[in-house]
This record gives C-alpha cells, sequence and structure tokens, in this order.
C-alpha cells in the first residue's frame, strides 16, 4: 500500500491531508472546552447547533463549491481554502459569545465542504492506474481512522503544557503547512469542453450521480452507514457509562474499537478488490459493499442485545469494520462513473448527499434515544440501515460492466468539440451546429451530454 508514496505529487497531497485532518481533530477537542467555556451547562447544545450546521453546509455548499472548481486552478483553490481556514480557527480563541461560534464554524465547514470534494477528485487524475487508486483510498480511510485515535491523545498531552486556546493555533499551523505542501506540485489541469452556465454546473454532479445506477445503490449504501454511524457516534458516551457503567476510558475503548475494525479492512481491501494484471478483481466491489451494508443491520441489532462491555466493544469492531467496507471502495465508483472534467461535481455530489444522509441519521439516533430508549432505537436504526442495503442490492445491477453496448438516436447540437469517439472524425464541427448519425457502439459507459439516459438491460 505504502508504494504509491513514491509518487511525489501523491506523498505531498497525502500528507498535506494527513496534518489537515489532524488540525481538525485538535480544534474538535477544543471547541468542546470552548463550548463549556461559554455555555457551562448548555455546552451539549452548542456543540449539537455547531454540528447541525456542519451539516448544513456540507449538503448545501459543496455543489456549489463543485460548480465554482471547475472554474479556477485547483492548486489556487485548494491553498486558497487552506489559507481561509487557517484565518477562521485562529478567531475562535478570541470568540466571546456562542452566535460567533455558530458563524465561524459555519464558515470553516463551508470552506471544508469545498475542500474536501475537490482534492478527492484530483487524486485519480494523479493516479491513473486503479490498483494504484485503490491503494490510495485504504490509505486515506486509515488516515480518517488514525486520526480519530491520535488527535485525542495528542491533545490530551498537549492540555497539560498549554490552554485549550492554544489548540486553534496548531490547527492554524497544520491548515498552513498543508497550503505549503499543495504549493509545492503541480496539480494536473482539466479543461472543460463545455462552457456551462453556472445553474447547470451546480446541479451536474447530482444529475450524473442520479443517472448512473451504481451510484444510487452507493446513495442507498451511505443512508445504511448513516444509520449504523450516528448510533456509534451519538450514544457509545450514553450507552458505555448509562447502560454499563462505564468511565470516560471505556468511552474511549470502544471509539478504539469502532475505529480498530475499519482500519482492519482498510489494509485488507487493496489485494481484494483493487484489479490484478488481467484487469479483474478477487472480489468485485459490489459484492464487497454489498456484504459490509449487511453487517450494518445485524450489527445494531446485536447491539441492542448486547449483554456486557466486552461484547460491545466486538460488535463496535463489526460495525467500524462494515462501514469501511462500504465507504473505503466508494471513489472506484466515482472514478468509474465520471470523465475527469465531471470529477469535481461528482465528488461534491456524493459528498452533499452522503451527508444528507448523517443529517437525517443524527437527529434520529439522538432524538430516538432519549424519547424511546437506546434499545428500541438500535432496533429503529437497524431497520434503517437493512432499508439501505436492501435498496442497494436492487439499485445497483449485479451485471455492471463499464464497457457497455449501446445505440444512439440522431442528434442535432452545438458546443466546444471534445476529444471522444462522437467527434474525433470530425473536428470542423468545433463551436458549430452539428449532427450525429444514430449509431450503436460500445465504450465506457458515463453519463454526459451524449449519454444522458443509462442504457435498458
Amino acid at each position: 500500500m505504502l508504494s504509491i508514496l513514491g509518487n511525489t505529487t501523491y506523498r505531498h497531497l497525502f500528507a498535506a491531508q494527513v496534518l489537515s485532518l489532524i488540525g481538525t481533530g485538535l480544534t474538535t477537542v477544543a471547541l468542546g472546552l470552548l463550548a463549556y467555556d461559554l455555555a457551562e451547562g448548555d455546552a451539549g447544545q452548542v456543540l449539537g447547533t455547531a454540528l447541525a450546521l456542519k451539516m448544513v453546509a456540507y449538503v448545501g455548499i459543496a455543489p456549489i463549491a463543485g460548480a465554482l472548481a471547475e472554474r479556477v486552478p485547483r492548486r489556487i483553490f485548494l491553498v486558497a481554502l487552506d489559507l481561509a481556514r487557517a484565518s477562521m480557527v485562529l478567531l475562535l480563541p478570541f470568540v466571546t459569545a456562542t452566535w460567533q461560534v455558530y458563524v465561524l464554524v459555519f464558515a470553516f465547514q463551508a470552506c471544508s465542504a469545498a475542500f474536501t470534494p475537490t482534492f478527492q477528485a484530483t487524486i485519480p487524475d494523479i493516479l491513473e492506474s486503479e490498483a494504484d487508486y485503490t491503494r490510495a483510498l485504504s490509505l486515506s480511510r486509515l488516515a480518517y481512522d488514525l486520526e480519530s485515535l491520535v488527535s485525542p491523545m495528542l491533545a490530551g498531552a498537549l492540555l497539560t503544557v498549554i490552554s485549550f486556546h492554544w489548540l486553534f493555533v496548531g490547527n492554524a499551523l497544520g491548515f498552513l503547512a498543508s497550503a505549503a505542501l499543495v504549493v509545492s506540485v503541480t496539480l494536473p489541469m482539466v479543461r472543460q469542453s463545455v462552457v456551462r452556465p453556472f445553474r447547470e454546473r451546480v446541479t451536474r454532479g447530482v444529475w450524473i450521480y442520479l443517472a448512473t445506477p451504481r451510484l444510487r445503490g452507493l446513495l442507498a449504501l451511505s443512508f445504511a452507514v448513516a444509520s449504523a454511524g450516528a448510533m456509534v457516534i451519538v450514544n457509545t458516551v450514553v450507552l458505555v457509562k448509562e447502560a454499563f457503567g462505564g468511565s470516560d476510558r471505556e468511552v474511549a475503548l470502544a471509539f478504539a474499537a469502532y475505529g480498530l475494525g475499519s482500519m482492519i479492512v482498510a489494509l485488507a481491501l487493496p489485494r481484494l478488490v483493487a484489479p490484478d494484471e488481467a484487469g479483474a478483481a478477487r472480489i468485485p466491489a459490489r459484492t464487497a459493499m454489498l456484504f459490509g451494508a449487511m453487517i450494518l443491520p445485524a450489527g445494531l441489532v446485536l447491539a441492542g442485545l448486547s449483554p456486557s462491555f466486552g461484547m460491545m466493544l466486538a460488535v463496535w469492531a463489526l460495525l467500524g469494520a462494515g462501514a469501511s467496507l462500504v465507504q473505503t471502495p466508494a471513489g472506484l465508483l466515482l472514478r468509474r462513473s465520471s470523465h475527469a472534467e465531471d470529477r469535481p461535481a461528482l465528488y461534491a455530489a456524493q459528498f452533499a448527499l452522503s451527508h444528507a444522509c448523517w443529517l437525517a441519521a443524527y437527529p434520529a439516533a439522538g432524538w430516538l434515544g432519549a424519547a424511546i430508549g437506546l434499545g428500541p432505537t438500535f432496533f429503529v436504526l437497524a431497520v434503517g440501515a437493512g432499508v439501505g442495503a436492501a435498496a442497494a442490492l436492487v439499485l445497483w445491477p449485479r451485471h455492471d460492466p463499464e464497457i457497455v453496448e449501446h445505440e444512439h438516436l440522431p442528434i442535432a447540437h452545438s458546443h466546444a468539440v471534445a476529444r471522444d469517439g462522437h467527434h474525433r472524425a470530425d473536428p470542423a464541427a468545433a463551436g458549430s451546429f452539428h449532427r450525429h448519425a444514430p449509431t450503436r457502439h460500445a465504450h465506457a459507459f458515463v453519463i454526459d451530454d451524449h449519454h444522458p439516459v443509462w442504457p435498458r438491460r
């Protein structure tokens, strides 16, 4: 897996991602302490509102940011966002009211909603081999899991010698280092073959996403992951302390078990789903992801029945493994389902739609847990995860080849000519009104201007 770090551009971008994640983890800890400093007993309400604002920013801003990313050089765009995030976290130590926290958190998360999908869409353009890209996806998953373990420990160590306000400074330094690493490399320039209106650029990613069967399946899988993940994130503390009488140490162990399950899968996946020299994977991505989704409702049912803390740790590791089986290969589906010029919009659509699932799952896990108890809530969310897994099984066809034979009806239109199979033979048609005769052929099929509807089987 580490062999891909031999690629200088990817190595610098991965280091930028790690520094950004660690810094964000420090801010998460510091934000909780800041909320208590400002609101004391109402700190939970402040953090809950900030979390909701984060999800709103992710869902609402990502498609707009994807449209902007198409028109701005990627390196300039990413560096500007890192600098903006650094400036915002540096303002947090100086806030004196909760509304200021909300404004800064929303602005910060809006920048993250622009940065993350643009960053993710850049990696497949750097690592053109699907095997290398699969390793990169697993390495990224490991980075997220390790951050959730390392950042709290690092924050705890730092808080023994400095006040929590300095953690925000540490985050700002992480973003500045990330910006410097992005500046140090040359990122591929993706030229748009067609100049589109802003409204079309905003909606294009979602249109491609919802018109692609495998991605409709991915959305259902994202709902299954959110149903399970929300229970872990929202109710672990309550379950450990109230049901099992545990301490903060046991809470940390529970989260560590979830992360460990995820990391084990991330380490194993490159050998399982990456294509071999013949282009075939040991386990198709669809099989791995659906299996992971089926683990989730079963794990939630077991969690509702867990008689001991030890059993809970095993179930949490199982849930982490199931979530990682779904999430880690998701980038492969996005790569296979888009042209390079549409990737920023499509990754932004995945970012927004998947977080919309979390926006629904978070309050469900919290409110139901308080209203009907944790046991029944586990079963309700298990139904949600099961519905997501079952929907994915239906929406994502078993036979899902990359190369699809299909038929084109005769059309006449005008646009800048792309270098594809529809225009290569007629370069004189560039920018002019031209016609396409009816034809039937086969190639790697993705939704685009010439293929607005997925072929029927």
